[in-house]
């Protein structure tokens, strides 16, 4: 049936959504943790009632992604941003069950316009992390994310209702993540006994094969208790690893020193994260062992904008598909319409095998993005 969808395409895989899900369902139970999606990786809202029933709400890091978990999610609501103006908080704070600061002069500013409407949270940056890259390390140096320790004072917490910890990218360690429980205890115990709620986070792929859950919601529960707090998780690519196909068809195959297979799409507009991170994509129909070596490449004008370099047991020809493998975090919240390249559909595979659209985008979609008025003469 998928051979009859025009490429480029995403394909959300609802069975390998619930293998993920379920998971996350049985976190909850073992622990006691509390779990909001992170709508900045993946707000496709058309599976979201595939996916709420497991989880507890959703978290934001800007105005709109408050308004999408509130409107189409339900359950609680959190809100977030590096930097909110007086309208943001104005506009969100009768919609989100709490709004989480991220320095002491938003705090300052404007906590009393919503202090009566919601929930108070402040992020803290505890000066340790696990990130694989720089680029994406909370507490990297003079990192613009969270209140340092050193300007943390016991009277402020009588002031605030919870607080949060955002400290982990792609952390695949349950043995890990225990060890910053440790020593966020040791560091700020005085604090967490002050609160009522601490957010841990994102960036914990829980649902990683091989993953310890078990000692995971172990360290979660223990830590729960210790400070008779509600603990949450913030997990996005957690829920949606692998799930999702980017779907594409090889459109011409030149040969400049490298066989080069092109395809319809690119890195820059359509797996952004591939580009910025540098991180090559998994193609379903490779072989590591194969005979024949291409580079996969975006049919974009960035010279290096490329998916991967892959190993095949036949060769490529033009028209074949190709299946981009997990490519649902970070991707379709990214998209953009470089170069003017059509848009990815976004479709979802139910479990009984129906291929359900939920997104087309089209010409009027780019002319629109770019502009909706016109100068006047």
């Amino acid at each position: 049936m998928t051979q009859s969808i025009t490429t480029p395409y995403f394909m959300i895989d609802e069975q390998k959504l619930l293998r993920n899900l379920k998971i996350a369902k049985q976190l909850k139970e073992a622990s006691g943790v509390k779990l909001v999606l992170a709508l900045k990786c993946f707000s496709t809202w058309g599976v979201f009632d595939r996916i709420s029933p497991y989880l507890d709400g959703t978290t934001s890091s800007g105005p709109f992604e408050v308004c999408l978990g509130h409107e189409t999610f339900g359950g609680e609501t959190h809100a977030y941003s590096v930097g909110f103006s007086e309208s943001d908080v104005r506009s969100i704070s009768n919609i989100c069950d709490k709004l989480i600061f991220n320095s002491l002069s938003q705090y300052q500013a404007y906590a009393h316009l919503a202090q009566d409407k919601t929930k108070i949270g402040l992020r803290i940056n505890p000066g340790f992390s696990y990130a694989g890259q720089d680029l994406a390390n909370p507490a990297r140096a003079f990192s613009r994310l969270g209140v340092p320790a050193t300007k943390l004072t016991l009277n402020l917490f009588n002031e605030i209702d919870g607080i949060m910890f955002h400290m982990n990218c792609e952390n695949k360690s349950a043995v890990d993540f225990v060890h910053q429980l440790g020593r966020l205890s040791s560091e700020f115990g005085a604090y967490l006994n002050q609160v009522d709620w601490v957010s841990l986070g994102g960036g914990v792929l829980f649902t990683w094969s091989d993953y310890d859950v078990a000692l995971l919601a172990k360290g979660l529960k223990e830590f729960s208790e210790r400070y008779q707090v509600q603990v949450y998780l913030e997990p996005g690519e957690a829920i949606v690893t692998q799930t999702t196909d980017l779907v594409v068809s090889v459109v011409d195959i030149v040969d400049n020193g490298k066989k080069t297979a092109i395809v319809d799409s690119a890195t820059e507009a359509h797996r952004l994260d591939t580009l910025i991170y540098n991180e090559p994509a998994t193609i379903k129909e490779s072989m590591v062992e194969g005979k024949y070596e291409y580079v996969i490449g975006s049919c974009s004008c960035l010279a290096d904008d490329q998916f991967c370099e892959s190993r095949f047991d036949e060769p490529l020809f033009i028209g074949q598909k190709l299946h981009i493998q997990d490519s649902g975090g970070y991707t379709m919240v990214k998209l953009n319409w470089f170069n003017g390249l059509r848009m990815p559909d976004i479709y979802c595979r139910t479990q009984k095998d129906e291929m359900i659209l939920l997104n087309r985008f089209t010409y009027d979609d780019f002319k629109a993005a770019s502009s909706k008025w016109k100068l006047l003469e």
